[in-house]
């Protein structure tokens, strides 16, 4: 096999320099909302072993059993690629003693791999965005999260968002209606699609979740979980409700809505948005109080919610697509002249100044095309005179104004470089 017919694997994508000016600028905006909202950051190992999925999000999910990269390694022991972050996050907080310490609120950010059939914002690598609030039980922190959520959605400039929500109710709750549920599923076993049948054994609430527009129909006769939900259980769920419109978040209830992993509780959410068609879910969460328990750890609560970054890029506003101009492109030719050039530049990096240094050595003229084309807002000029005299020529790039604007600077003399910048790029110094 020639190196010619390398090619990247299916579900996976090489993401280039122009792409990636959004998913940058998208993350820019993430990561300001998270840092004032006082949530920190934790990263984990993109490799864990197989039985913490297993054991995390359940056997019986689609997830395990039929998405995961899962291999032996050298020591034989199974290790899988994470399909997810929150099992890994509650893995390190119990491996860490962090788990029974005061409430940790924590994101993350990072490549998923699910081996899923590829398709618009839908990748075997993906990339999530994930937060999680742990050792917090109050509805209060259900209602700031999912306010979270969708602030950060908004803020990237997303439209025709919904926000759909459901209760799951206690552990009680659930094997109780579970009981109910069984018996009705064996009875209607034979009119269920052939994957919802499978489904029986293994997770029958993911049923409830079906796409398949059958299945759905005769579900409308299924027990309905709601039905079977204490009243402290139902009384958490309408403050819940009664916090989201308080605060004019505008949601609908979908009480088909579970989740796809075994460790919810009480409250689940997506937020869908309109504008991607049939996938229309950009970000999933919910309240996981067993989750950490059933690996091990002490009953701590916990909720979060996931975004995927993929789905969230075809969204987000076309504004983000910019970058930002070049600043100041140095046009520099002889040998000292370049000497003093990437010294200049060095100095420059020191403002908020983005600085292209041309290194191609060719003549002013091709330097000066290259310049107009980066749209560079300033120039500076190096050649042989300007570096025997050890100064620089600086001027806006802009021809009506270059007499105005053009001054000729010493290398020492900082302050008169200090006050071009000011004056004609009002941008800050960063030293």
């Amino acid at each position: 096999r020639t190196l010619n017919n390398f090619k990247n694997l299916r579900g996976t994508v090489d993401l280039l320099p122009d792409q990636l000016i959004k998913w940058q600028n998208v993350e820019k905006i993430i990561l300001e909302q998270l840092f004032r909202a006082s949530i920190k950051e934790i990263r984990t190992p993109i490799l864990e072993m197989t039985e913490l999925f297993m054991r995390g999000i359940g056997e019986g999910t689609d997830v395990v059993s039929k998405e995961m990269y899962t291999f032996l390694d050298r020591g034989e022991r199974s290790c899988t690629l994470r399909p997810e972050g929150t099992a890994s996050v509650a893995r390190a907080l119990i491996q860490n003693g962090l788990s029974n310490k005061p409430p940790q609120k924590l994101w993350y950010m990072g490549p998923m791999f699910r081996y899923e059939r590829p398709q618009a914002g839908r990748q075997r690598q993906f990339h999530q965005l994930g937060v999680e609030f742990v050792g917090l039980d109050s509805l209060r922190s259900d209602v700031e999260i999912i306010t979270l959520a969708w602030d950060i959605l908004e803020k990237l400039g997303i439209k025709e968002l919904n926000l759909e929500i459901n209760t799951l109710g206690d552990n009680n709750d659930r094997l109780n209606f579970q009981k109910e549920f069984l018996k009705w599923l064996e009875a209607n076993k034979k009119f269920l699609d052939l994957d919802s049948q499978k489904r029986i054994e293994k997770n029958p609430l993911r049923i409830l979740d079906t796409k398949n527009v059958q299945t759905k129909k005769i579900l409308e006769d299924a027990p309905r979980l709601f039905d079977f939900l204490s009243e402290k259980s139902l009384e958490r769920y309408l403050n819940i409700k009664e916090q989201l419109k308080l605060l004019k978040i505008p949601y609908v209830e979908n009480l088909n809505l579970v989740r796809g992993l075994d460790y919810y509780t009480h409250t689940a959410f997506e937020i869908t948005s309109g504008s991607l068609g049939s996938q229309s879910t950009v970000c999933g969460g919910g309240r996981y109080d067993n989750l950490i328990s059933q690996m091990g750890g002490i009953e701590t609560p916990a909720i979060g919610f996931a975004i995927g970054l993929e789905r969230l890029i075809l969204l987000a506003g076309k504004d983000l697509d910019k970058k930002r101009e070049t600043d100041i492109y140095i046009v520099n030719k002889g040998f000292q002249a370049e000497i003093l050039a990437l010294n200049l530049s060095r100095k420059l990096r020191n403002y908020d100044l983005v600085t292209e240094l041309d290194l191609s050595g060719a003549s002013f003229s091709k330097q000066f095309k290259k310049a107009n084309k980066f749209k560079s807002k300033s120039i500076i000029v190096i050649g042989h005179n300007e570096a025997l005299k050890n100064e620089f020529i600086i001027r806006l790039f802009n021809e009506e104004s270059i007499e105005n604007m053009e001054e000729t600077i010493s290398f020492e003399d900082v302050m008169k470089l200090d006050n071009w910048l000011d004056k004609n790029l009002l941008l800050k110094r960063s030293f």
